[in-house]
C-alpha cells in the first residue's frame, strides 16, 4: 500500500482525468481544425496555454495534429503515475515504464470523449438543440469518427442508427480490445 491515504489519490486522480480532458480536447480541436472562436475553444485554449505552449517549442504540429498538447496529456497521465510509483518506494528509472501505459491510458479517456460527444449530441437532436454553440463544436470534434458509420449505414427512414452503431464500436473497443491490448503491453513491459 502506498503511503499516500485513499482521498488525495481520489482527488489527484480526479485532477489527472480532467487536466487530460482538457488537454485531449485541445489536440482534437486543432486535429479537426474546429471553430477556434467557439467561447468553449477559446477557454480550453486559454486553460492548457501554460502546459501546450512551452511544448509547442519542442516538438511540431505535424499536419493539424498538436503534439505538444499529446506530450502534455501523456505526461500528466505519466506524472501522476510517478507520484504513486515516488510514494511507494519505487526508483525514478522503473517508473519510466510507466510512460507507454500513459499513453496507452489516453485511449480510454479518447474513446469516453467520443462516446459522451455521441450521446450530446444524440440528446440535443431529441431536444432541438443542434444549432447551439457548444453542441456544434461537439459535432465537430465527433464528426470524423461519426462519418464513416453515417457512409455506410443509411437511416431506416427517420431514424439515424449510425450513433448507436459508433457507440457500440467504441463500447466494443473500450471493453474487449483494449484489455486484450493492455495484457499484451503488460507482458512486454514487465
Amino acid at each position: 500500500m502506498n503511503s499516500l491515504g485513499g482521498t488525495p489519490i481520489y482527488l489527484l486522480s480526479f485532477v489527472v482525468q480532467i487536466v487530460t480532458f482538457v488537454l485531449l480536447i485541445r489536440m482534437l480541436l486543432q486535429w479537426v481544425q474546429a471553430d477556434f472562436f467557439n467561447p468553449i475553444s477559446q477557454t480550453v485554449f486559454k486553460l492548457s496555454a501554460p502546459v501546450v505552449d512551452p511544448l509547442g517549442k519542442l516538438l511540431p504540429t505535424i499536419g493539424t495534429l498538436n503534439l505538444a498538447a499529446l506530450a502534455a496529456a501523456i505526461l500528466v497521465k505519466w506524472g501522476f503515475y510517478l507520484v504513486l510509483g515516488l510514494s511507494s518506494g519505487i526508483s525514478f528509472v522503473a517508473m519510466l515504464v510507466y510512460i507507454p501505459i500513459a499513453a496507452f491510458d489516453l485511449l480510454y479517456a479518447l474513446i469516453e470523449i467520443y462516446f459522451w460527444g455521441i450521446i450530446i449530441l444524440a440528446v440535443s437532436s431529441w431536444i432541438g438543440t443542434t444549432s447551439h454553440p457548444s453542441v456544434r463544436l461537439v459535432g465537430q470534434i465527433v464528426d470524423p469518427y461519426i462519418r464513416p458509420f453515417r457512409n455506410l449505414i443509411p437511416p431506416i427512414g427517420m431514424i439515424d442508427i449510425s450513433s448507436m452503431v459508433a457507440i457500440l464500436v467504441l463500447i466494443m473497443v473500450r471493453n474487449k480490445l483494449l484489455p486484450l491490448a493492455a495484457g499484451l503491453l503488460q507482458s512486454v513491459l514487465g
